[in-house]
């Protein structure tokens, strides 16, 4: 079995010294260094690269610039996806955004964990778990998503939280750890003025 096959099964791996991952990653450093030096109104030239670079993408869709990945074929974004500046996905498994999601500055979504063992941890294996963000999700600034958690539809993640846990749809939740503040209420569609 390969380390990548076993990354995939969520089972221990070896990323640091196994060839095929390593090219894989320098494969995805070279398309985000490319992506991270277009010009900002290159629009076209900007999607285009992240569609060889991701493995699943719709029509509608921004990242900002800087963006970094690990191998970006395990990264599916749905459609009308926003990201803003410093996202970093470090995609081992699986990451997967629903439709409406919007991400805001310096968020990492991290499915990678490495070895509680120290003999293990020091030859460099490492585990990968995924992680699901459902529809209409926001995410707030400076979020860390850490491995296997999955965010339920219509959600809201406040800034500077650490999402260590699976957090259900239609809530506020917020903390390190994080954690449900209340539910989204119909009180929520006049909390702002548009007028």
């Amino acid at each position: 079995m390969t380390e990548k096959e076993r990354s995939q099964l969520g089972l221990l791996y070896n990323a640091n010294y196994d060839e095929e991952l390593i090219e894989e990653r320098l494969h995805a450093k070279v398309l985000c260094h490319e992506y991270n030096q277009l010009h900002p109104r290159n629009i076209e030239e900007r999607e285009t690269l992240i569609k060889t670079l991701l493995g699943k993408t719709t029509d509608r869709f921004l990242i900002e610039q800087p963006f970094v990945c690990d191998y970006g074929y395990n990264i599916e974004i749905g459609e009308n996806f926003y990201s803003n500046h410093n996202l970093v996905l470090l995609d081992g498994a699986k990451i997967v955004f629903g439709d409406h999601v919007f991400v805001a500055p310096n968020c990492g979504f991290y499915t990678a964990g490495h070895a509680l063992d120290v003999e293990q941890r020091n030859e460099g294996l490492e585990i990968a778990f995924p992680i699901t963000v459902g529809n209409n999700v926001w995410i707030g600034g400076n979020v860390s998503v850490l491995p296997g958690v999955t965010i339920g539809d219509n959600s809201i993640i406040g800034a500077g939280s650490v999402v260590t846990k699976d957090i259900p749809s239609g809530v506020i939740a917020a903390g390190n750890p994080c954690t449900v503040i209340r539910k989204i209420s119909e009180d929520d569609k006049t909390k702002y003025k548009r007028n």
